[in-house]
């Protein structure tokens, strides 16, 4: 092939580039927002599994503000300023090194706290956390339980479960890290497993539940759920 051929098919293929680009640049244009956006501003996130009941079921996709607390450089966990500190009773989003995935939970200590556990009641700097029972059955009870700073539902077993799981501490929870717990509270791997969580791993919170799909009756949509705030107060 002559130098007058191989020039005429660069040209042509520099040709096709630039048609492509104009052709396709909005879109490619809107590609990189969108991918910006979930990085740095707000995501989705799936619940997979049970640690969050009754709060957060299998199936449902939340909504992660990733603007909650810090400003972070997309595609890093190298914060750029702090917006808010996490507070106690916030539903987190995790990016856990030592668990090697997303993990979904909720503050329960923050720096300074003295958590204490007690066959799964909770004190928090020497005040005991109240509780009322919602529902019983034969497999769970499902509890309401106040935090210093928000009140939610949680889930307990009816079952046997030894009680060294539902017992922690006491323990002062560090600068710059978070003391976490599932509200499914025998059924979750958190800090008593994990330990604290640096601030830098919280990837935002969520207020909300966005939509459902329900794994047990064929993926259908849980209406009732699209939507559905997470806070009781």
């Amino acid at each position: 092939m002559n130098d007058l051929n191989k020039a005429s098919i660069t040209e042509r293929l520099g040709s096709n580039l630039n048609l492509f680009w104009k052709e396709n640049k909005q879109f490619f244009l809107l590609l990189i927002c969108i991918v910006f956006f979930k990085s740095a501003i707000a995501d989705l996130s799936s619940i997979s599994g049970a640690s969050m009941q009754p709060t957060l079921l299998d199936g449902d996709k939340v909504w992660v503000n990733k603007l909650a607390y810090d400003i972070k450089i997309p595609f890093t966990e190298i914060s750029l300023g702090q917006l808010s500190d996490p507070c106690g009773g916030d539903v987190v989003i995790i990016d856990s090194k030592k668990a090697n995935k997303r993990l979904v939970k909720r503050i329960v200590g923050v720096p300074g706290d003295t958590i204490y556990m007690q066959n799964n009641a909770l004190v928090i700097n020497g005040e005991a956390a109240h509780y009322e029972v919602l529902s019983r059955d034969d497999d769970s009870i499902i509890i309401l339980e106040e935090l210093p700073d928000k009140t939610h539902q949680a889930r307990l077993s009816n079952r046997f479960v030894s009680r060294t799981a539902r017992s922690y501490g006491p323990a002062v929870v560090p600068e710059g890290q978070y003391f976490v717990l599932g509200d499914n509270r025998d059924n979750s791997a958190d800090s008593r497993v994990y330990s604290f969580v640096p601030r830098e791993e919280i990837i935002g919170r969520s207020n909300s539940v966005v939509f459902s799909l329900d794994s047990d009756n064929n993926y259908l949509p849980r209406g009732e759920r699209f939507l559905a705030g997470l806070d009781q107060n």
